[in-house]
């Protein structure tokens, strides 16, 4: 279950994040950590990943964007701005088509209403069905059965 701040720390991010030209992908509070740590990931408005440089200079503004708006209520945090990564959620087209050749993770319900699991390569995302390569195999999963599909890392075929 999502902590119930990340609605509003997500508008805010997003408003930062379009203010400086950057598209908000996701953020994920760790209050596990100590401190806690306010991860967010964006990306550049034309889909590619940030520059370290551009994750620096958006740092202070997000930061002042959480703060003014008081939503961590004087908590003591680590702020952290990358792009996403491994082990993210692919949800836009445009991410399948980046992604296409990579190995993912994909969670969906089988014929029987039972939820399931494969992994093998992304090979596309159509309108109808997601198709990923298991083996050499296609497997097409209709893409109203899909819940999730995660970029893994590889596995070394040993």
């Amino acid at each position: 279950m999502p902590h119930p701040l990340i609605p509003e720390l997500e508008t805010l991010a997003g408003r930062a994040c379009a203010d400086l030209g950057f598209e908000l992908r996701q953020v994920n509070l760790l209050t596990h950590r100590i401190p806690m740590t306010l991860q967010v990931l964006v990306q550049r408005g034309d889909g590619q990943d940030i520059s370290l440089d551009e994750c620096a200079a958006l740092s202070a503004p997000l930061g002042e964007a959480f703060d003014a708006a008081g939503v961590l209520d004087q908590e003591t945090y680590i702020l952290e701005v990358s792009s996403p990564g491994v082990g993210d959620e692919l949800r836009e087209d445009r991410d399948f088509r980046s992604f296409r050749g990579f190995p993912v993770a994909v969670r969906f319900t089988d014929r029987n209403g039972a939820e399931a699991r494969c992994e093998g390569l992304l090979l596309e995302r159509t309108a109808s069905e997601l198709q990923i390569n298991m083996r050499g195999r296609t497997k097409r999963i209709p893409r109203a059965s899909v819940l999730q599909v995660l970029l893994v890392a590889p596995s070394t075929g040993t």
